[in-house]
């Protein structure tokens, strides 16, 4: 199929980006295996698929964008990293792999995550082919989704607040999971130089595909296969968290991914030449991993 096709090209450039990268032999040792052992553990690289192809959209040259696109992908595995450590989730697998501080150990796990954030950030400001403006475009998008306002603020209201209302697990929610994927979105038509109503079109396709995305895997949190889905099963039911799962039940939960889905979908359907994302966003609904 074109889609599978279109996807399967995106994700082996972005593999081959990041495999590119902290390839030497450190002289403070294992830094650069941990690093890597994070970014090139797989996944299904979602993000980064989105810059390209609202690059793409947007006209430009999409591996133009690679550097934005992985860039993100290097702050989103910080992020994975430190959300896994024992003092935030304490999560002992990843993506069906053992989490980075169970192979590393805490401290290196953390550095090692401290040193992906400015790497990503040096990927833009030596971004080929770009010009300052985007570059300077780009580090603000992409600083604001993961800093206070954004992932990092999503992550204290997940590990530090008590939040059990609808209202307080959405905000939750857009913090941390939705800024990272509406940036990937928007970074893309930075890169294409887009307009700021096309910019904020594609903002609110992050928003609603992230808010999906983020009931979907509260969803599998109780039904799915831990073998399939890469990390443990219930663990939010273990921590003590309030899901949407627990305040709507797995019926309604998945009734409002498929809302949240159709007005992402709306956000860009006046794009020529959106039926990619069109089909990204259909195949989330019934994820199972």
């Amino acid at each position: 199929m074109e889609y599978e096709r279109q996807y399967e090209q995106y994700r082996l450039a972005v593999e081959e980006y990041l495999d590119g990268l902290f390839t030497g032999s450190a002289a403070y040792g294992r830094l650069y295996e941990a690093m890597r052992y994070s970014v090139l553990a797989g996944g299904k690289r979602i993000r980064p698929v989105l810059t390209l192809e609202f690059a793409r959209l947007g006209g430009a040259d999409w591996r133009t964008a690679l550097p934005y696109a992985c860039a993100l992908e290097l702050v989103h595995n910080y992020s994975l990293i430190h959300d896994d450590l024992p003092c935030m989730d304490d999560d002992d697998l990843r993506r069906g792999k053992p989490t980075n501080h169970k192979v590393y150990g805490e401290t290196l796990a953390i550095l090692a995550g401290d040193a992906l954030q400015p790497e990503a950030f040096r990927l833009i400001a030596q971004a080929p082919g770009l010009s300052a403006e985007s570059r300077i475009a780009a580090t603000e998008v992409l600083a604001k989704a993961a800093g206070a306002d954004g992932m990092v603020g999503g992550q204290v209201l997940d590990t530090l607040c008590l939040v059990t209302d609808e209202a307080g697990l959405t905000q939750l929610n857009r913090l941390k999971t939705c800024a990272m994927i509406s940036a990937a979105a928007e970074l893309g038509c930075v890169a294409a130089g887009m307009d700021g109503e096309k910019r904020r079109q594609a903002r609110e396709f992050g928003d609603g595909l992230g808010l999906a995305f983020q009931l979907r895997d509260d969803i599998l949190d109780v039904t799915g296969s831990e073998d399939v889905f890469g990390k443990p099963i219930g663990s939010d039911a273990e921590e003590g968290k309030t899901t949407f799962v627990n305040l709507k039940g797995l019926e309604k939960c998945q009734r409002e991914v498929e809302r949240q889905t159709a007005r992402a979908k709306a956000a860009i359907s006046g794009w020529p030449g959106c039926e990619f994302l069109m089909e990204l966003a259909d195949r989330m609904v019934k994820r199972v991993k």
